[in-house]
């Protein structure tokens, strides 16, 4: 399958201004000019060369091409954001019933274990107490599943992606929080970027941008908030799997005679092993019968809680007519207590009617599965998200299906989850301590979402700031209320999730603040473009027929690695391509949108850089050749535009050219970085585009077709020649090997989570985006250390 790609090529001639800050970048004839980058530079700022305008045009009908960055994506319906049309109501309600499984399986499994675990310390003394906790249970589900987060939480929702780290790239757009400065002005012309910016009458909501934005400290209350969030699901991913199937398996402890605790331990173990063991095949294949599964159990939940209420005489009854329709399991449970309350400990299967335990059973471990199935596929999801956010070591990801994207494995995580929960399980033996881990973990995540949803409220929906604020006054005082009830318990269990959000809190602050230092570090030891043009086009070496792609992590200027390469290799490549794979807050990046391509110095260097964008839940597969050949075309065609556009420049009428460039210096930088729009990418939204060609062929007379014939251009058609001869000699991937170290000035805490901690994760953690499955033969790598 291929996609349109549709880039747009800019001559650009900016004039240079002696106030410009540092670490800017200039552009000259379409090549990108760092102006101060130490170690590198030989002397202070110079201007380059003056010049004149900017002027760009739509020019040419865009071939087909696939991406070259993407190539298994481009197999996987909606990666890209294309979009169907409208779904009919009947496809609207057959996606509703497959979601069954997924949404609801968690809460499905609660009757399992609520009661029993509510009365496994306290004696039920009268029909009150449980009527007190079937009020607790109703009302809780009413406000919190339903209420909040039904009404008003699904709403907050990153372009239909939900979860802690999707509100926080939701936040990222709208406000430059990412403690990772590499966002560009033309990452919000991605088409789902949707950049809305608080409007002036809003004045509390510029103040809350501007906050986030200049206090530093704000920013790192809010990595950590979400990062907390974030490590309480996956904790809950430990927890679910071992107290959904532990509570299902316990029913045979009464109906199986000698079925003692060491039996329920070791039955339930064995299922767990078998739960994470078919991980690796994926959910696709059995994920269909998800949702029959949980209608099933759905239906006999309110099967059974309807026959205990009937053959009651309770006060539930009463209850129940006032909430008519409300989960009849929690209900029907809630009569049978009434009756009997020595059978809380055992008494969802008490209550199961004798001939009906055994499909009940099945069913209730069916329901337990895929109630843990769907918090570990969260949890894979939460770790995808936050790598590609920067702030989890890369692991292997192993996407399980070619139809649907959200399909992924993670071995790495998979396996430890495992252990944890065969941990939990052996250690514990019971539901009771569990469930007060349990609660912990819930409640934690509850309050981080209810925080992010509050700012969202106040930055991005400018909601009334009354409502806004009873929206954490109602909720947050609930789950509040809540942690002070399940903090009590910290020494029975209670500290099971505070151990698991610490560790993986730790891990994910660690490697986010380490690569933050690191992408300074690289930021401040860039080369200058003054060091590259003293160098001149040999680049002080011998150049040599190939292309060499050199990956680095910055999104503008020379890395400081590539005068190492220069330094060590005897030769360098004759065509060098910078590739940066960014990750940008949103979930996919079109794939006509997805390449940045820039020119870096004058013609004759050859030298390029391409930035590769992607969304958090974007699919890549690392195919070499795929790679080499398709990102060859695209720079090919990038040429032929970049020709093509410096035609038509050229074709103007100097009256014309010289009021249009008089209009530019008027006008002046328009965001305050002496850059002005010069950084609107090369390839446009199509939605510019198409509204540039309007005005275009509106006040620009048609010219004549020998200036668009670009193919005459010799020295397009020797740079084409040079290019094809490179790319015939075949491709070598320069890598460089970073260590990062602390200075030695700097605090031993700093120091021992740099060189020891962050080191450790760097060591063991996978190779960055280049590791593709490439030959060792085409790699080159050279060590360098970083002081951070």
């Amino acid at each position: 399958m291929k996609e349109e790609i549709e880039e747009s090529s800019s001559v650009r001639l900016l004039r240079s201004t002696s106030s410009s800050g540092g670490g800017e970048s200039r552009w000259v004839d379409g090549s990108e000019v760092d102006s101060k980058s130490p170690p590198w530079s030989l002397g202070g700022d110079q201007d380059i060369r003056e010049g004149y305008g900017s002027i760009r045009r739509r020019l040419v009908k865009k071939p087909k091409r696939v991406d070259s960055f993407d190539v298994e994506a481009m197999e996987i319906a909606g990666a890209h954001g294309n979009h169907k049309k409208d779904a009919s109501l009947w496809q609207t309600l057959a996606l509703a019933f497959q979601t069954l499984g997924v949404v609801y399986g968690d809460m499905g499994t609660s009757p399992l274990y609520v009661f029993s675990d509510v009365f496994s310390k306290v004696t039920i003394t009268s029909e009150v107490d449980v009527l007190g906790a079937l009020s607790l249970v109703m009302y809780t589900i009413a406000l919190i599943p339903l209420m909040k987060y039904v009404f008003i939480v699904l709403k907050a929702n990153d372009n239909g992606e939900g979860g802690t780290f999707a509100l926080y790239s939701l936040i990222c757009r709208y406000a430059k929080v990412n403690l990772l400065p590499n966002r560009q002005q033309a990452d919000e012309y991605i088409s789902s970027f949707k950049l809305k910016l608080p409007t002036p009458e809003l004045e509390r909501a510029l103040n809350i941008k501007d906050a986030l934005e200049h206090k530093s400290w704000l920013k790192t209350i809010l990595l950590l908030l979400v990062l907390t969030g974030t490590s309480m699901v996956i904790g809950d991913g430990i927890l679910t799997p071992a107290i959904s199937v532990m509570s299902a398996v316990s029913g045979l402890q009464g109906e199986i005679k000698g079925f003692g605790t060491g039996a329920l331990v070791i039955t339930s173990i064995v299922i767990l092993i078998a739960l994470f063991s078919i991980q690796r095949f994926g959910t696709s294949k059995v994920g269909v019968t998800f949702a029959p599964a949980l209608s099933l159990w759905f239906f006999s939940l309110g099967s059974i809680g309807l026959y205990n209420l009937i053959t009651s005489r309770s006060y539930v009854c009463r209850f129940r007519a006032f909430l008519c329709a409300v989960d009849t399991a929690y209900m029907g449970q809630a009569a049978y207590l009434s009756r009997h309350p020595d059978s809380a400990n055992r008494i969802f299967y008490n209550s199961v009617p004798e001939s009906l335990f055994w499909p009940v059973f099945v069913l209730a471990t069916i329901a337990a599965i895929i109630a843990s199935q769907a918090m570990i596929s969260a949890s894979f999801s939460c770790i995808k998200q936050s790598m590609a956010l920067g702030c989890f070591p890369r692991l292997k990801i192993v996407h399980t299906s070619r139809k649907l994207m959200g399909q992924i494995y993670i071995p790495v995580i998979n396996w430890f989850l495992m252990i944890m929960c065969i941990l939990v399980v052996a250690a514990f033996r019971s539901t009771t301590d569990i469930a007060n881990a349990y609660g912990i973990a819930e409640v934690g995540v509850m309050i981080v979402s209810t925080s992010l949803v509050t700012l969202v409220m106040l930055l991005i929906w400018q909601t009334n700031l009354f409502l806004a604020l009873c929206f954490p006054l109602v909720f947050g005082t609930v789950e509040l209320i809540y942690l002070s009830a399940v903090l009590s318990k910290i020494m029975e269990g209670g500290w099971l999730p505070l151990v698991f959000a610490t560790f993986f809190l730790c891990i994910m602050y660690t490697w986010n603040y380490g690569s933050v230092l690191k992408y300074q570090s690289e930021v401040r030891e860039k080369i200058s473009m003054d060091f590259m043009l003293e160098l001149g086009s040999t680049l002080g070496t011998v150049r040599v027929p190939g292309v060499g792609l050199l990956y680095n992590e910055l999104v503008q200027g020379i890395p400081s690695v590539f005068g190492r390469f220069l330094l060590e290799l005897p030769a360098i490549h004759s065509t060098i391509v910078f590739i940066c794979i960014k990750y940008v807050p949103v979930p996919v990046v079109p794939q006509d949108e997805r390449f940045l391509f820039r020119r870096v110095c004058p013609k004759d260097y050859h030298m390029f850089r391409c930035v590769a964008r992607y969304g958090y839940k974007d699919v890549r597969k690392d195919d070499h050749n795929a790679f080499e050949q398709l990102l060859v075309e695209s720079l090919e065609k990038f040429l032929r535009k970049e020709a093509q556009e410096f035609a038509l420049e050229s074709s103007l009428q100097e009256p014309e050219f010289d009021r249009i460039s008089m209009m530019s210096r008027e006008s002046g930088p328009q965001d305050g970085d002496g850059i002005g729009e010069l950084r609107i990418p090369l390839m446009h939204d199509q939605r510019l585009e198409e509204e540039e060609t309007l005005s275009s062929q509106e006040s620009v007379p048609a010219l004549p077709a020998s200036v668009m014939s670009v193919d005459e251009d010799p020295s397009l058609e020797y740079e084409l020649s040079d290019l094809k001869e490179a790319t015939d000699s075949g491709f070598t991937y320069l890598i460089g090997h970073g260590d990062v170290r602390a200075k030695k000035s700097s605090w031993f805490i700093k120091k021992l989570v740099i060189n020891y901690f962050y080191g450790f994760l760097r060591r063991n953690c996978r190779g960055g985006a280049a590791t593709m499955r490439v030959p060792h033969t085409n790699i080159v790598q050279v060590g360098m250390t970083y002081m951070v």
